[in-house]
C-alpha cells in the first residue's frame, strides 16, 4: 500500500484560495498513480473547483477512464492549465471556464458552454466551495455568510436546474459535501452549514430527478490535503491536520477519484441519495 504523507507538516500559510505549487508536500492528485480502464468512454462531464485539489484528482480520474471534462474555476489559471494539461495527456478534451459560481448567469454559461464545446453533459461534479474559519460567531460577517452560501449551495442549484435539461437517462450528478455535514468543527459554522445543507439537497433531489432516470449522489471527505487548507486554516492547524481521524493523517485528492467515478460509472444505476464517506476511519453515521 502507499505510503501518504502524515502529520506534523511545515508551518505554512497562504492567501486565499491557495496555490497547489505552494503546498508542503504537494498534494498527490493520482498523476503517476491512477490508472484508467474505460469505465467513462465517451462521456461529458462538468467539474466544478476543478483546478486543483479533488476536483483536479476527478478530471485526471475521469479523463483516464475516457470522459471529456469541463473545468469550472475561480481565476487560479495556473492551476487550471495544469488540469488541462493532464487532462489532454489522458487523450481527452478539456475546457476551461473561469469565473464565479456565485451569479445564476454564470452557471448557466458553464453549462451552456458544455453543451457547445463537449456536445453535452452525462456527468455534473459540484465541487467548488468557499471556506474560511472563525473562532466567534461575532467575527463572521453578513457579507461572509451570505458568500459561503452563494458559493457551496446557490451554485449548486443554479448549476443543476440548468444542466438537468440536457441530461439523458443514466447521467449522473455528483455533489461534494463534507464530514462536517454530520460532525460540524464550530470554527468552521458557515461552511458545516452549507455542507449540511447540500446533504439534505441531494438526498431530495436524487427523487425528484429519479423518475428522469438521473442519479444524485454525495460524496462526504473527512480532512483534504488542498490548497483549500494552508489557505484558511491557522498555521496550528495545517501543522497537524488530519491527525484528528483514526488513520493518523489527512487524505490525498487521488484517494477520493475511485468514489467519484463509481459515482459516476453507469454501472452504478441503482446507487441514488447516498453519501460515501471518505474520512480516513471516522464514521458517518
Amino acid at each position: 500500500m502507499e505510503k501518504f504523507p502524515s502529520p506534523p507538516f511545515e508551518r505554512q500559510s497562504q492567501p486565499m484560495p491557495g496555490a497547489t505549487d505552494r503546498m508542503k508536500p504537494l498534494p498527490d492528485h493520482g498523476e503517476n498513480t491512477y490508472k484508467g480502464s474505460g469505465r467513462l468512454a465517451g462521456k461529458k462531464a462538468i467539474i466544478t473547483g476543478g483546478d486543483s485539489g479533488i476536483g483536479r484528482a476527478v478530471a485526471i480520474a475521469y479523463a483516464r477512464e475516457g470522459a471529456d471534462v469541463l473545468i469550472a474555476y475561480l481565476d487560479e489559471h495556473e492551476d487550471a492549465k495544469a488540469t488541462q494539461a493532464l487532462v489532454e495527456e489522458a487523450g481527452r478534451k478539456a475546457v476551461l471556464v473561469a469565473g464565479d459560481i456565485q451569479t445564476a448567469a454564470h452557471c448557466r454559461h458553464i453549462v451552456e458552454t458544455a453543451i457547445r464545446e463537449l456536445g453535452g453533459i452525462d456527468i455534473l461534479v459540484n465541487n467548488a466551495a468557499h471556506q474560511a474559519s472563525f473562532k466567534s460567531i461575532e467575527g463572521i460577517t453578513e457579507e461572509e455568510w451570505e458568500l459561503t452560501f452563494r458559493v457551496n449551495i446557490h451554485a449548486m442549484f443554479y448549476l443543476t436546474k440548468a444542466a438537468v435539461p440536457h441530461m439523458q437517462p443514466g447521467s449522473s450528478i455528483i455533489n461534494t459535501t463534507s464530514i462536517n455535514a454530520d460532525s460540524p468543527n464550530p470554527t468552521l459554522l458557515a461552511y458545516a452549514t452549507t455542507k449540511g445543507a447540500i446533504q439534505n439537497f441531494t438526498a431530495g433531489l436524487s427523487q425528484l430527478l429519479a423518475e428522469k432516470g438521473i442519479r444524485a449522489n454525495a460524496v462526504a471527505p473527512g480532512p483534504i490535503w488542498t490548497p483549500l487548507i494552508p489557505s484558511t486554516l491557522p498555521e496550528e492547524s495545517v501543522t497537524n491536520f488530519g491527525k484528528q481521524v483514526p488513520m493518523k493523517r489527512p487524505g490525498q485528492p487521488v484517494e477520493l477519484a475511485s468514489t467519484y467515478v463509481m459515482l459516476a460509472d453507469p454501472m452504478s444505476s441503482y446507487v441514488s441519495g447516498a453519501t460515501i464517506a471518505v474520512t480516513g476511519g471516522k464514521p458517518i453515521l
